[in-house]
């Protein structure tokens, strides 16, 4: 017999809902779908996190290593600048989403009374690139501490516009991603001076 005022449909749903509630499975349930997107938020960034310092150490990484190749030759050709910018890419691997730019300058300072910081000769690598880098005979900068007279150095410039795995555009072509931020590069740099190891300059002949 059915008391007044009950509507049977209304109390069955009640009744499931409560028992739901006080089911442990349910509650779990709930709690599962409540923090899995924040762990996988989580995960992803910290993946991204890691990623983007070891990017960074290798971009470091490239100034060292060409600046240490090419102050090793007393003299060297346009060619062999080239062949040592491509290995100093491939260190970037097996981080694919943008290309390093490599600028390589070697650099007098003069023996005026008043010393001039002089380019003798560049290269670089943009996108890939193959070019001519500074003008010769063109005025640059260095630090004071190594603004000595007489001083030949050789400057390598490493930059990358280090662009997240993890981004998300407005149009169809990019899926992956959680906030529409990290769509902007992330830029990384470094500049190593190093001096000649074998003789006093190093002339590029067809630079």
């Amino acid at each position: 017999m059915m008391r007044a005022g009950a509507h049977p449909g209304i109390a069955g749903l009640w009744s499931k809902a409560v028992g739901f509630c006080a089911n442990r499975r349910g509650v779990a349930a709930v709690e599962f779908a409540l923090i899995v997107p924040i762990l996988l938020i989580m995960y992803f960034m910290t993946m991204e996190a890691s990623q983007a310092i070891e990017t960074s150490k290798k971009v470091s990484r490239i100034g060292s290593m060409v600046a240490d190749l090419i102050t090793q030759q007393p003299t060297i050709v346009k060619a062999d600048l080239d062949a040592i910018m491509k290995i100093g890419t491939s260190t970037i691997q097996p981080y694919n989403r943008s290309t390093p730019n490599i600028t390589i300058t070697a650099i007098q300072v003069t023996t005026d009374p008043t010393p001039r910081v002089l380019v003798v000769w560049s290269r670089k690598v943009a996108s890939g690139v193959y070019s001519v880098g500074a003008t010769a005979g063109t005025t640059t900068t260095v630090p004071t501490t190594l603004k000595v007279a007489g001083t030949f150095l050789i400057r390598v410039d490493s930059n990358l516009s280090y662009a997240p795995i993890i981004g998300w555009t407005t149009d169809t072509q990019q899926k992956l991603g959680l906030t529409q931020s990290l769509t902007t590069t992330i830029p990384m740099g470094e500049t190593y001076y190093l001096r000649p190891r074998r003789s006093l300059t190093i002339p590029c002949s067809d630079c």
